[in-house]
């Protein structure tokens, strides 16, 4: 089974083909190809590591969709002196489909 590690901001993720992936919002249209730099590729028992990138190896997704992540709720609280507070954030994501790992 071949995949990859690609990179995405300062996330790493792991790609296979055919599959999709989520990432922090990129801009880009829905459709549009996006080549993602890779760490390293295990393709069974071989595996190539970079330093920081492997050489002329890339990924290759297309934008599925933008979506928004799920709703994460901050609390704080201390104790003894009346204080609460809540509040709600949602990530802003894109769906990638990796097309192809090449390298």
């Amino acid at each position: 089974m071949k995949y990859a590690i690609v990179q995405s901001g300062s996330h790493q993720l792991r790609a296979e083909e055919g599959n999709l992936i989520e990432v922090f919002r990129l801009d880009a249209e829905v459709g549009a190809s996006v080549d993602l730099p890779v760490v390293l590729i295990a393709d069974g028992d071989e595996v190539k590591v970079g330093n920081p990138l492997v050489d002329g190896a890339k990924v290759k997704t297309t934008v599925v969709e933008h979506a928004r992540g799920p709703k994460v709720r901050v609390f704080k609280y201390k104790p003894k002196k009346r204080y609460r507070k809540r509040q709600g954030h949602r990530q802003e994501i894109t769906l990638l489909r990796v097309d192809q790992i090449t390298g």
